[in-house]
């Protein structure tokens, strides 16, 4: 049995998880000395996402952290794997470590990973108009992880560098904050030129203020509405 296959092995089940594995080449060198990216998705239930019509409710924030908490898991479990053979690697969490956020985050609202980027190099999915990662099997309904290390793995699928959105604007008129212009995403194409992260933000704030009483950024309107992955 190969690496990739011992790492596939670790997924609870391939029905609501998607694996892929990716060359970064020099996309993240300048934060991280590592080349290659595990990426590991997990669907979201269809139920609960379905309930999002105003903004988020108590149940899809459950389910957010219940997802973060199994991904985070799973990408250990790559890393201990890993370590086992003598593999560097780097565990990423599925959602913002507060000790990872970058000088300067508050104004450009920038990581210095994504999993997104890694998740159109594996082959994946593409990035839609409202900055989601929109997966070939569960479109937008999806939450992610990433393991770098040097190990070269072989790629699973073909980098996807443009958007496969075409004419759709239903995410664009279902967004509160106005944050996406409707313009499609290429791997050319900078954020800022398609979609207003800084509305999007408000919006998530205010929005899980009024809906949860919580002090985070919650929405998740856009992956209800969006005809790719509904069932």
């Amino acid at each position: 049995m190969t690496l990739q296959n011992d790492i596939i092995s670790l997924l609870p089940d391939r029905e609501n998880y998607i694996v892929g594995f990716a060359d970064m080449g020099d996309l993240i060198r300048d934060h991280y000395p590592y080349r290659y990216a595990v990426v590991i998705g997990k669907k979201l239930d269809d139920a609960i996402i379905d309930d999002i019509e105003e903004g988020p409710t108590p149940v899809y924030y459950e389910l957010y952290q219940s997802a973060n908490n199994e991904l985070d898991a799973i990408s250990a479990n790559i890393c201990r794997l890993l370590e086992r053979n003598n593999i560097p690697c780097l565990q990423i969490r599925a959602t913002v470590q507060q000790t990872d956020i970058p000088a300067g985050f508050g104004k450009t609202l920038r990581m210095n990973f994504s999993h997104k980027m890694a998740a159109t190099r594996a082959g994946l999915g593409w990035i839609g108009k409202t900055d989601l990662l929109v997966s070939e099997a569960f479109g937008p309904r999806i939450r992610l992880t990433t393991v770098l290390t040097h190990y070269p793995f072989e790629p699973c699928g073909t980098p996807i560098t443009e958007s496969r959105c075409g004419t759709c604007a239903i995410c664009v008129e279902a967004c509160p904050a106005g944050a996406p212009n409707g313009r499609l995403w290429n791997d050319a194409t900078d954020r800022d030129e398609f979609f207003d992260a800084g509305k999007c933000r408000d919006a998530c704030r205010r929005l899980s203020q009024e809906r949860l009483h919580r002090e985070i950024h919650l929405c998740g309107i856009c992956v209800s509405v969006c005809p790719l992955g509904k069932s």
